[in-house]
């Protein structure tokens, strides 16, 4: 989903530190966001909550914006990695609160989507393998962004993107097919 028109401008006034940009700038983006982080997180409040700390992750770090990549590219990584931080976090919490117990695994399909249980899935195994490993998957294959797009977002050959997202998507396949089935016990 593209950006609205002018987003490519507010982000260049603001990550030259135009204070009159920025809340424009976060108002315009954050229905694309909330989006972007509903689609790697199962619940839509944890999806606001990941939104909520891209946007602040925005705010504070859009001086770093430095244009080697579209606005909207450059968002999709930041946001990518703010839902994930985000899920580590209500993970931690949730075993804090649950007093060590620990997650029930897989999601029990009783309570939970076949969707949400398989994002679940899908973030614990990202978790498992090697962050540059998992960003690169993560903005080709959650969000869709083109190798040429991620190498330039990454600094990175195109072949190494490539290289990446293969290796990833083995390890992920590896992962995943070692979870028992929701229908394994019936």
């Amino acid at each position: 989903m593209p950006l609205p028109d002018g987003v490519e401008d507010l982000a260049a006034a603001a990550s030259r530190g135009d204070p009159a940009a920025l809340d424009p700038l976060l108002a315009a983006v954050r229905p694309e966001v909330l989006r972007l982080c509903a689609r790697l997180l199962p619940h839509r409040e944890d999806a606001e909550e990941a939104c909520q700390d891209a946007l602040l992750a925005l705010a504070r770090g859009i001086t770093r914006f430095e244009g080697r990549s579209s606005f909207h590219t450059w968002l999709h990584r930041l946001t990518a990695n703010r839902a994930r931080s985000t899920y580590r976090a209500l993970r931690r919490r949730w075993l804090v609160e649950a007093g060590g117990v620990p997650l029930p695994e897989p999601p029990d399909p009783r309570r939970t989507s076949v969707v949400a249980g398989t994002r679940l899935d899908l973030l614990d195994a990202l978790d498992a393998v090697r962050p540059e490993l998992a960003e690169a998957v993560t903005l080709r294959d959650v969000l869709g962004l083109g190798y040429r797009e991620i190498a330039g977002l990454l600094d990175l050959p195109e072949g190494t993107v490539k290289s990446r997202v293969h290796e990833a998507r083995r390890q992920l396949r590896l992962r995943l097919s070692d979870q028992p089935s929701a229908t394994e016990g019936r």
